[in-house]
């Protein structure tokens, strides 16, 4: 699968934090929690669809598939080692790392990832 835009990868973020992966999400909840409209959600669920990430029936609830909860997990997990490395290597207070590590995760590459992965493990045992 191509790389997710950063958009996408916001929605798929979203709803995998709404639902954790299980239960589905309205589309009301997902353009609240997003600050966009229900047409802009609903546009960026039909993309997500078409890549066989989301389910998302009409009035229905907009569900992961299997891959999309793969691919939302990497996301929280990338989101998760950036912004321990900012509040634990780097020192930032913990909104400055997490806010950061948003806008990041979008942007770095796996192997950068890993290699933060790997730089905590030796120094915080992670």
């Amino acid at each position: 699968m191509d790389k997710l835009s950063f958009t996408m990868e916001s929605y798929l973020d979203a709803i995998f934090e709404l639902t954790g992966g299980g239960e589905g999400v309205r589309l009301t909840d997902l353009a609240k929690k997003l600050s966009v409209t229900k047409s802009t959600a609903n546009a960026a669920a039909a993309s997500l669809a078409e890549k066989g990430l989301i389910t998302n029936e009409r009035y229905g609830r907009i569900r992961l598939t299997d891959i999309g909860i793969q691919e939302a997990r990497q996301i929280t997990e990338k989101h998760r080692i950036i912004r321990v490395f900012f509040a634990e290597i780097l020192d930032l207070d913990e909104e400055t790392a997490d806010k950061d590590a948003c806008a990041i995760e979008h942007v770095i590459s796996d192997k950068a990832a890993r290699a933060m992965r790997s730089l905590l493990a030796r120094h915080l045992g992670m």
